[in-house]
């Protein structure tokens, strides 16, 4: 949000396209706040029951707690069926838009694009790194500017400016940068591994955006659908290459898709036993178990990278520690 609404207020862009970038990052962020509201609800709702002594009526009076926990149960497992399309289809899908976006803000407003302080690799052939950038009301400033240019054989050409604005060529695909007051690396005809340094007073550069991320066929991994996830997998192992990234993807969204379910069978016994009904110690005990479960899925991607299990038990593994603690629990709360 922070950054959105520094596309507005500082950088000048139009609403519509911070509206539509906001909601193509909308279904990565529900991959993970749709298991913290199933485990919060689960703990805030029994945890209530219990404090309130509802569960130990409902069992005297011949309820089983197996049979009081299964609404909650099938609603993490329906939950969980659901995400699966969700970080099949939509959350790629929606990652991808929102690329495709910003690279066409780059293009219509390429001081949003840019950022002061880090290296800026979109453009065909440069990397810039610029120190300060100055948003004015009719014009965008850039102050103290390196441009780096590497070349294929032969030292890096830098070009080093004081000043520089942008002018915009959208119908191009390119951006033409107005630099002022600087120095500039020229190869030596007679020698093009060597530069002789030409002061410039004005000196324009035009800058390329990167069309290969452009590319439907260039998606990156998190952007990529199941099938198109195995359709790579197998063209790379068909050219003797490593598909592993790509299965650890695969397997990671789907482990990823069950978390309500892992939630909700550990959610249950915990809320039952601690028997507290504050809100405060429910949400911060789902930040806890929230956390152990992510801390979880790390350790699964290490142990999938280093062979130690197979690609999808090591990224089930969280699923597989909660689920389990979670049976182990509740069968010792049914016995009490």
């Amino acid at each position: 949000m922070v950054k959105l609404a520094d596309f507005v207020i500082n950088k000048g862009v139009e609403l519509v396209y911070v509206s539509k970038l906001f909601v193509f990052l909308i279904p990565k962020l529900l991959s993970y706040t749709i298991p913290m509201g199933v485990l919060t609800a689960v703990l805030l709702a029994f945890g209530r029951l219990s404090s309130d002594n509802e569960i130990i009526a409902m069992r005297a009076g011949g309820i089983n707690l197996y049979r009081i926990s299964m609404p909650a149960v099938m609603l993490g497992l329906l939950i969980s069926v659901l995400s699966v399309p969700l970080n099949d289809k939509v959350v790629p899908v929606a990652h991808y838009r929102a690329r495709m976006l910003i690279k066409e803000l780059g293009l219509r407003r390429p001081s949003a694009y840019l950022e002061a302080g880090t290296f800026i690799r979109g453009f065909k052939d440069y990397i810039l790194f610029i120190y300060d950038i100055n948003y004015g009301k009719d014009e965008t400033v850039l102050n103290n500017i390196r441009i780096y240019q590497p070349q294929d054989s032969g030292p890096t050409r830098t070009v080093v400016a004081k000043k520089g604005k942008i002018i915009s060529l959208p119908d191009k695909n390119t951006v033409k940068l107005k630099l002022i007051d600087g120095t500039s690396e020229e190869p030596n005809p007679m020698n093009p591994r060597h530069f002789y340094k030409l002061n410039f007073k004005t000196y324009y550069i035009t800058l390329t955006l990167d069309n290969s991320t452009m590319q439907e066929s260039n998606k990156k991994t998190k952007e990529m659908t199941f099938d198109e996830l195995r359709a790579n997998a197998e063209g790379l192992k068909k050219k003797g290459i490593d598909p592993k990234p790509l299965m650890r993807r695969l397997h990671k969204r789907i482990a990823g898709s069950f978390a309500s379910l892992a939630f909700v069978l550990i959610g249950l016994p915990l809320a039952i036993t601690t028997r507290r009904s504050e809100k405060s110690i429910g949400i911060g005990m789902a930040l806890l178990l929230a956390t152990v479960y992510w801390l979880l899925l790390a350790l699964g991607q290490v142990l999938a990278t280093k062979s130690v299990f197979p690609i999808w038990l090591a990224m089930w593994f969280g699923n597989i520690i909660l689920i389990a603690i979670g049976l182990v629990m509740m069968h010792f709360t049914v016995r009490r």
